[in-house]
């Protein structure tokens, strides 16, 4: 009886040491998406970010998109989502974004971006379970890149807006054919049970290690 209950113990404890590292880890992706965020208002070619931060209905930060290899490329990395409320920023969901292509590829690019959800059927479709970028989702994608001369907010105009800052072998960032998705076990595990990203985004949950990210958001204005 003495070893069931010691074994009980061991993996009840092991489960906890589990959830502890992954809530570890969504704190340091939000963080390091603060970062981002600090990244993009230094630059001061890309006079734009305040005011589309305005206009945003959210924003998608990615602060490691890493995309590389030879022959076979692979893009991917993890985000939060984050909307605009009537009473500001709302709690963040988290998401993986992903794509796979084929050609002659070599090198190793690694980026942080930032996506403008400018538009609320852009937000409807970003919520949904899987989202593919591309032509056929009848959404306009307008990508910049870190030192974009002559970006203005006049001539920035689309569903989602993207900023990024790329370094590497590739030439630059390519979303065409990338997959969004909720990451489901990170939300649960954030906030201590299974719920959806329109509750997220509605605030109907909390968790302050979220709060350094709302205030940058709200700083960067």
């Amino acid at each position: 009886m003495r070893k069931l209950s010691a074994l009980f113990m061991g993996v009840a404890f092991g489960a906890c040491l589990s959830a502890s590292a992954e809530a570890s880890d969504q704190t340091a992706l939000l963080a390091h998406a603060s970062r981002t965020v600090d990244d993009m208002r230094a630059d001061g070619t890309f006079g734009p970010s305040r005011d589309l931060l305005r206009r945003a209905r959210a924003v998608l930060i990615v602060p490691t998109l890493v995309k590389g290899g030879f022959m076979f490329g692979a893009e991917g990395g993890d985000g939060v989502l984050i909307a605009r409320t009537r009473h500001g920023w709302s709690s963040p969901a988290f998401y993986t974004i992903g794509s796979a292509s084929f050609g002659l590829q070599i090198g190793l690019e690694a980026a942080h971006m930032v996506m403008f959800i400018m538009s609320d059927r852009a937000l409807r479709a970003v919520e949904q379970d899987k989202f593919k970028l591309g032509a056929g989702a009848g959404l306009t994608i307008v990508t910049v890149g870190a030192n974009a001369q002559g970006a203005t907010s006049g001539n920035l105009t689309g569903d989602l807006i993207v900023w990024s800052s790329t370094k590497g072998a590739y030439g630059g960032l390519t979303l065409e054919g990338s997959v969004l998705a909720p990451d489901g076990d990170k939300n649960a595990d954030f906030y201590g049970r299974p719920v959806s990203v329109p509750a997220i985004l509605a605030d109907h949950v909390r968790n302050p290690d979220a709060d350094v990210l709302r205030h940058d958001l709200v700083a960067a204005r």
